[in-house]
């Protein structure tokens, strides 16, 4: 019998890339997704044809319910959310209703249709946010600074309460800041990366960003969701950080992206107060060792490396 995954949020930049992964290791593979008339499966398009796509949301515990009954998965991967931290400012309750009320209802579902089912949740390096220590690590407290960090550690703690009250084979993946040609235009690396693509080709005058000092820790989504993975091979579930440790500053990104086309950032990077959030996060920067000693896993793709391929591929969609 094949393992079967079943995956929220799969039409989303982590899980397409996980979608491909455990298609590549034999999996059968579903995608839950929401009846929407905006939904976008162009992450997804290449693969489609493998995937089962099956109806259900966070919001609704029945269609969670109906989903896992129908499927019957062995792994449950938890990476739906409103997941924009800037949007989570202008939508506080519906944040805390999908990131976070929306892992309880995947948990009890799971609870109690088979609680064999090995389960992971997409947790956040914004759950640090007011950061009490540098680097984080799994025994770093929490201090989120925005309601989708708040969310998330709701999330995380529910999840850690299923695990230790029901028994539950359930890992969180406290994930820093990572990456790909998959990331929305909304995020600032690959409104970075697409803004330097556009402004080398002529069709773009200037990039309007926020705060150019924040830093951040960015890895490659590609390599994320590998740990994913290995976090529910383990006999027993636990949480990990999974992070490159070492952080670059917004001004950095910029600099690497469009020194990439042969431009000097200074001349068409503008800073804009509009971009700035109510609370902001200064240093995320995360430690993985007990990812590295336990799991095995380490990122494969480098800063540099990373925004390269993103400004590439920005390039290559504007050529096609």
């Amino acid at each position: 019998m094949p393992k079967r995954a079943l995956i929220t949020g799969i039409t989303g930049q982590d899980g397409s890339y996980l979608a491909e992964l455990l298609l590549e290791k034999g999996y059968e593979v579903a995608g839950m997704v929401r009846r929407s008339s905006t939904v976008n499966f162009e992450r997804i398009a290449h693969i489609q044809d493998k995937l089962s796509l099956l109806p259900g949301d966070l919001l609704d515990e029945m269609s969670i319910v109906q989903v896992i009954s129908a499927f019957g998965p062995t792994e449950v991967y938890n990476l739906a959310a409103q997941s924009f931290v800037q949007t989570s400012f202008s939508q506080p309750v519906f944040t805390g209703e999908a990131t976070g009320l929306g892992v309880t209802r995947v948990l009890d579902a799971i609870r109690n249709v088979d609680p064999s089912i090995r389960y992971y949740q997409a947790s956040s390096s914004e759950m640090f946010g007011k950061v009490h220590e540098t680097p984080q690590n799994e025994l770093t407290p929490f201090h989120p600074r925005s309601p989708y960090g708040v969310a998330k550690v709701y999330g995380h703690w529910i999840t850690v309460n299923y695990r230790e009250s029901y028994g539950l084979h359930a890992s969180s993946g406290i994930l820093f800041n990572h990456e790909s040609p998959r990331r929305g235009v909304e995020f600032v690396t690959r409104k970075v990366t697409n803004g330097a693509a556009r402004i080398s080709r002529g069709l773009s005058k200037e990039l309007r960003l926020g705060n150019l000092d924040a830093q951040r820790d960015w890895g490659y989504a590609g390599d994320y969701v590998r740990a994913m993975w290995q976090m529910l091979q383990l006999d027993e579930p636990e949480d990990f950080v999974v992070a490159t440790g070492v952080t670059h500053s917004v001004r950095q990104l910029c600099e690497t992206a469009f020194s990439y086309v042969g431009l000097d950032y200074n001349d068409y990077v503008k800073v804009d107060d509009q971009y700035f959030r109510p609370a902001e996060v200064d240093l995320l920067v995360g430690d993985a060792k007990k990812a590295s000693t336990c799991l095995g896993w380490s990122p494969e793709v480098n800063f540099v490396e990373l925004i390269e391929m993103m400004v590439r591929s920005d390039l290559e969609t504007l050529e096609s």
